[in-house]
């Protein structure tokens, strides 16, 4: 049903009682869940609608907290802003157990971020490279405005460069341009740039004296930043002798690190394994990009371009034995801020980032990393054991009994008959719905 009046002109209040009344059988309930997730406090609901257009209410995620990471000899407590059962408890884990032999380690292996000028031009190829030489100085000067202030935090445009794609798509061409944000995203920085780029280009074509009238008259089609990062990337990485993997009873520790090395090759070369494998790094990955305020649509894109760069989706993270050492690591692309956007407005990305030590753009890029592969080691060590189903359906169990309004008592009684049963939705109701029956 449309509203007639326009929408985005009605209040917080009447778009409310729109929505309630025209789509659900009990407004006043729907009403009520809606209030309920009010901040009380009016200036942060205030800034919460301002967010975004059309809001009507806040949608929660559970915040929670992975202690005790070491990662290049400091500690850290990481936020996740997930909705997923056992994520944080596997993070945590996965802190314990590489604390005790020498922590995470990282390495920056690059910084760049990209943004094109895409165009058409119908003409001689070898007159478009002399206009491209001959206006390249012009376009960095008219981007001087906007380039100052991040040029002083040593940032700024790191190269311009021409493409010809006209093999892929009839008169294509690209002005490539790469970047250096420091501690911002950039994504505004980088698009004004761009469209700053386009103007100027466009504009002085038709005083290139080698153009002929149509040569002159060059489409642009639109300017834009890549969240394709592939030299903007980070490294985490663990390693300890094969003889310390000695934590779990029931596989000795070479054969554990056989399982594992395995199920890594496995992920690297078949591509139904590789999407769940990256899935849950993402769940670590995601969840800091969440609380920390950054755009995990930019970083999920980014990183699943990435992990498909060489032809074929395969494993983001690695791991070999040489020499009795194990070693596991995940190279990913990491386009993140610390400063703009979210990061100084949202309560709790501010709480969050200060909880880390208030990081530069480079170490947020190494924690969020980090928090991937720890995931990814828990996921893999459960698998190549006792089986990922185990842990997880336990931790799933509180989320069964919370549906089906379980009390304390209740909730004890369950958690200790399934302790050493198989976790099933089914078979927890019926043990529930016997447990009343008395």
């Amino acid at each position: 049903m449309q509203h007639k009046l326009g929408f985005s002109k009605l209040s917080k209040e009447e778009k409310i009682d729109w929505i309630t009344s025209t789509y659900f059988s009990n407004p006043k309930e729907a009403k009520k869940t809606l209030l309920q997730y009010w901040n009380t406090e009016e200036s942060i609901q205030k800034l919460h609608d301002e967010f975004i257009e059309n809001t009507i209410t806040n949608f929660y995620l559970p915040l929670g907290v992975a202690p005790n990471f070491s990662i290049n000899g400091k500690n850290y407590t990481i936020p996740f802003a997930i909705e997923e059962s056992s994520v944080v408890a596997a993070a945590s884990k996965s802190a314990k157990f590489w604390g005790a032999r020498g922590g995470f380690k990282t390495t920056i292996l690059g910084t760049e971020k990209i943004g094109q000028v895409h165009f058409l031009y119908r003409g001689d190829q070898s007159k478009l490279k002399d206009y491209f030489n001959f206006i390249k100085p012009t376009l960095l000067s008219d981007t001087e405005g906007i380039t100052k202030n991040m040029q002083k935090r040593g940032g700024g445009i790191t190269s311009l460069s021409l493409v010809d794609k006209t093999s892929e798509l009839e008169n294509y061409y690209q002005i490539h341009a790469t970047f250096e944000t420091k501690d911002s995203m950039g994504a505004n920085f980088i698009n004004s740039c761009l469209e700053q780029f386009a103007k100027t280009f466009k504009a002085n074509a038709t005083s290139f004296k080698a153009f002929t009238t149509e040569e002159s008259d060059i489409l642009i089609i639109m300017s834009i930043l890549s969240n394709f990062v592939p030299n903007c990337v980070v490294r985490a990485e663990v390693s300890c002798p094969v003889a310390d993997l000695n934590e779990d009873k029931n596989i000795s520790p070479e054969l554990f690190a056989e399982k594992f090395v395995t199920a890594v090759k496995i992920a690297e070369i078949e591509p139904y394994r590789a999407v769940t494998h990256n899935k849950g790094i993402m769940n670590g990955i995601d969840a800091v990009v969440i609380a920390t305020g950054n755009d995990f649509r930019a970083v999920e894109a980014g990183i699943h371009a990435y992990a498909s760069r060489n032809g074929k989706y395969a494993s983001l993270s690695h791991a070999k034995v040489e020499n009795g050492i194990f070693t596991f690591w995940l190279d990913v692309p990491l386009a993140l801020g610390t400063v703009g956007g979210l990061t100084s407005l949202h309560p709790l990305v501010k709480f969050s980032l200060e909880m880390l030590g208030n990081p530069s753009a480079q170490e947020l890029m190494e924690v969020i990393a980090v928090a991937g592969l720890a995931q990814n080691f828990a996921a893999l060590r459960s698998l190549t054991t006792s089986g990922i189903q185990q842990g997880h359906m336990k931790m799933h169990l509180n989320n069964i009994l919370n549906q089906h309004k379980a009390t304390k008592e209740e909730k004890e009684k369950v958690i200790a008959y399934f302790a050493d049963q198989t976790v099933s939705h089914n078979l927890v109701v019926d043990y529930l719905e016997n447990l009343r029956k008395g």
